[in-house]
């Protein structure tokens, strides 16, 4: 029989993610939380003296474990943004699937636990237990009266996380892990605000929901400036006059955190006064 030569054979390529998908996968990720908790991460990472290799595989870790949250939160709700018309969300507008959201949900979730242990046991379980809070919120605790507690407890073991990773594995000091709790339990308070009445309405009663838009934004405004004094009269010794100056800045925009009502602004001074306390927290620990 004669030989058959047969064409040159078509080169491989990769599946390639369309460009709506890809947008709609960023967008159901939650991405300025994720990227505000991450660049947390690496500032207190650089702060406390972490090493570049250890650092690098700590604020990967966190990444992981943010997208993973964002993602689970958005398929959690796709329920209820569907019932609310919730158009702005990537799922509710179908520019991604809810298979491709959970996927993602899951693999990112897998990356965090690897990248976690591979720092060490120790912090490794933290940095999971605060991670696990996270889904239980997005999962079943955002409907209850202790939907501020995961917030607390994921942002308060953070610092833990970054520092047991230093040699000797230190624990962090108390007024670093209270005002990072009180941050979170602030933050949580302030990004519910423009959903309540929504949330209500599809069976969320979480514990700002029951306080209700007024008394949780005083709540939200309280909570982070406790966030920004537990920075600058916790460490010991006197208080110097960039902590006291810092303060003072920072009580303004919490202050309209819990004044104002409307829109995104709460959970946006929150993020602002965030970025001050790490500029404290940097000049702390220097």
């Amino acid at each position: 029989m004669p030989a058959t030569t047969a064409g040159p054979r078509p080169p491989r390529t990769r599946p390639r993610i369309p460009a709506p998908a890809a947008a709609g996968l960023l967008g159901a990720c939650h991405p300025l939380p994720a990227a505000a908790v991450t660049l947390f991460t690496a500032a207190l990472a650089a702060a406390v003296g972490r090493a570049l290799p250890g650092a690098a595989v700590t604020v990967a870790a966190v990444a992981a474990g943010q997208l993973s949250v964002g993602w689970c939160n958005d398929r959690a709700d796709l329920r209820r943004d569907l019932a609310t018309g919730r158009t702005d969300k990537p799922l509710v507008a179908a520019t991604v699937s809810p298979r491709a959201v959970a996927a993602a949900a899951i693999g990112a979730l897998l990356l965090c636990v690897t990248l976690s242990l591979a720092g060490g046991l120790l912090a490794g379980a933290v940095h999971l237990t605060g991670v696990a809070a996270a889904w239980a919120y997005n999962l079943r605790l955002k409907a209850t009266a202790a939907s501020w507690l995961p917030y607390a407890l994921a942002f308060g073991l953070l610092p833990a996380y970054v520092t047991l990773g230093l040699p000797g594995a230190p624990w962090p000091p108390p007024w670093l892990t209270a005002a990072a709790a009180l941050l979170g339990a602030g933050a949580h308070f302030a990004n519910v605000l423009p959903d309540i009445e929504d949330d209500l309405a599809t069976g969320v009663a979480g514990l700002p929901q029951r306080l209700g838009v007024r008394r949780s934004a005083a709540l939200a405004g309280l909570l982070v400036l406790g966030s920004t004094a537990a920075l600058v009269l916790g460490p010991p010794g006197p208080v110097s006059p960039y902590g006291w100056a810092l303060l003072v800045v920072t009580a303004t925009p919490a202050l309209l955190a819990g004044g104002r009502l409307g829109g995104r602004f709460p959970f946006r001074a929150t993020l602002a006064v965030a970025a001050a306390d790490v500029a404290l927290l940097l000049a702390e620990l220097r």
